[in-house]
Parts: structure tokens; sequence; C-alpha cells
């Protein structure tokens, strides 16, 4: 998604922040940063929740899909697996009952 990186630059770039900045607050080198920027790696969620926590940003702010990783899609689709695994007969981890 090489729109979603443009986007975390021209937004850390309007924050006057560096790659440097970013890549140190997580944990990793300016290059794997700046492969980031350059989409030369997929954003994942961990990313992207990563990326706008350091910007304060909502992670839609960045990409357009990531309202499909927001807590009410993980939230049905923990639903649909429990009322899956009911329907089959599939037994439930003790602490996810």
């Amino acid at each position: 998604m090489k729109i979603c990186g443009q986007t975390i630059r021209k937004i850390r770039r309007d924050r006057d922040l560096t790659q440097e900045y970013m890549a140190f607050e997580m944990g990793i080198s300016q290059k794997a940063y700046s492969d980031i920027e350059n989409s030369k790696v997929k954003i994942n969620l961990e990313i992207l929740t990563k990326v706008s926590g350091i910007l304060d940003i909502k992670p839609s702010d960045i990409c357009s899909i990531s309202h499909k990783c927001g807590t009410n899609d993980y939230e049905d689709k923990y639903n649909e697996l429990r009322e899956y695994m009911k329907q089959n007969n599939i037994a439930l981890p003790s602490d996810l009952q």
C-alpha cells in the first residue's frame, strides 16, 4: 500500500519528526523505518498501531482500510468463531468460555 507509506511520511514531516526518532520509538533501525515509508514492507496492524501511536493519530488517518481492523470487527470475528465452535461441538478453551 504505497499510499500508506506516503501518508506516514507526510504526517511525520508535518510534525517535524525525523525518521531516526520514529525508528527509535518503534525499536527498529532507521533503514527499517525508511522501508515502511517507501512501501518496501507491508504495513500490518502492529506497524500501523505503533506508527499511529507515535504520531498521536488514529490508524484510519494513515490507511483508509484500517477501519476493518477495529475493535468491533475483532469482536464480531471472535463471536463468530465461538458460535462456529459451539455449533460444531468443538470444545472452547476454559479461558475463552
